[in-house]
């Protein structure tokens, strides 16, 4: 089912559980789909995308994990998908009601989103296409020209049309080094700073922020709001998180900066 999510190939969910009740002791529909939460959970600390509806579920078992990587390090032609999909270029997709796609942020494995990658043992993935996507540009500018027309969206509505044209794109003029991507604004004219992070894929998707995005969270907690975009391949949602970074996310290293002793 994921390799025919990642490459747009329709299938139906039902038809796939009621072929596996049979060879699982005919268990409920309530239990089938419990446990594709867990493997929706392994997935995601195998560095792997989750199929969408199948909410991640932690507290899955070793022995589940172990009979994923298994069939991870054989599974090639899942590979090659999941690959194409992480690298594919994407267009801001068009929405007649762009402010009502705002929803409430997931609760992660500790309660809050989960930042950086959360890979554990025993999954030692070669490459992590959570990661991969995040690199991709085409995907990273296409989020931030949506939410630039949500920002516009949202201040024309309350009024704000001058406010609503002094909204800048900042990554495109300074960079990285800003530590957001748009200068927005409130209502009453205070700088609200946004960090855009972007994926096609579930809400419950761990995203990569910087040491620079971190830190300026925490300098501007006050006027800083991270936009966590998601499902963007065809109807994007999206949940935003206000101040600090690490106040507000589940924090795990990716990297570590090293120089000799």
């Amino acid at each position: 089912m994921l390799a025919s999510e990642l490459s747009g190939t329709p299938y139906n969910k039902t038809a796939h559980r009621n072929a596996l009740k049979p060879l699982l002791a005919n268990r409920s529909d309530q239990s089938v789909e419990f446990k594709h939460a867990n493997i929706s959970a392994a997935l995601l600390d195998a560095g792997f995308p989750y199929i969408n509806g199948y909410k991640p579920r932690f507290n899955y078992q070793l022995m589940l994990a172990e009979v994923i990587n298994e069939r991870l390090a054989t599974a090639q032609d899942l590979k090659a998908i999941a690959a194409a999909d992480a690298d594919r270029p994407i267009a801001v997709p068009e929405v007649d009601d762009i402010l009502s796609i705002l929803t409430r942020p997931p609760k992660g494995r500790d309660g809050v989103p989960s930042a950086r990658e959360p890979t554990q043992p025993p999954f030692r993935p070669q490459t992590n296409y959570i990661e991969r996507e995040a690199r991709n540009r085409s995907l990273g500018l296409a989020g931030e020209l949506f939410v630039l027309n949500f920002e516009r969206a949202r201040l024309i509505q309350a009024g704000h049309e001058v406010l609503a044209s002094r909204i800048q794109h900042t990554s495109r003029v300074q960079g990285d080094r800003a530590g957001y991507d748009v200068l927005s604004f409130e209502t009453t004219g205070a700088e609200r700073l946004i960090e855009v992070k972007t994926t096609k894929y579930g809400s419950d998707t761990p995203f990569f922020v910087t040491r620079n995005e971190v830190v300026t969270s925490e300098r501007e907690a006050s006027r800083y709001h991270l936009y966590r975009l998601f499902a963007f391949r065809e109807v994007p949602r999206l949940y935003t998180l206000s101040g600090a970074i690490p106040a507000n996310c589940s924090m795990s290293a990716a990297t570590f900066l090293a120089t000799p002793r």
